[in-house]
């Protein structure tokens, strides 16, 4: 059994409590159905924002789903870096799998997808 880190994003639209919520739970659902996770095997999930989100945390859509309340969440700015991709939220997941890191799956959607163009066209194929 190895920890393995599993990475993810995506971006909203518009910087309310709805769209992140919603693209943070469609994020995580991906990620875990990708990858057959299951909470108990999740060792903790990082997860940061670009500073133009600033409506509501995207921990909360993830503790408001079934069996993810004991699984340890931290959210975080991202690196304010110019002309970097902007509403974009993105996940950091530690697990507890037996996977090599080639098996690992890792989620980019909507506009995040440019961020890893070799990562999201592999998953997607």
């Amino acid at each position: 059994m190895y920890t393995r880190g599993i990475r993810g994003a995506t971006t909203v639209t518009s910087n309310t409590e709805v769209e992140i919520m919603k693209e943070t739970s469609k994020l995580l659902e991906e990620i875990v159905e990708r990858n057959q996770l299951e909470p108990e095997a999740i060792c903790s999930v990082w997860i940061t924002l670009t500073q133009d989100l600033d409506a509501a945390f995207p921990a909360k859509a993830i503790r408001e789903l079934d069996g993810w309340e004991l699984v340890p969440l931290m959210c975080s700015l991202e690196v304010p870096v110019k002309g970097a991709l902007e509403k974009c939220i993105r996940f950091m997941i530690h697990v507890n799998t037996a996977k090599s890191q080639k098996e690992i799956q890792h989620v980019y959607l909507n506009g995040a997808k440019a961020l890893r163009p070799d990562l999201a066209a592999s998953a997607e194929s």
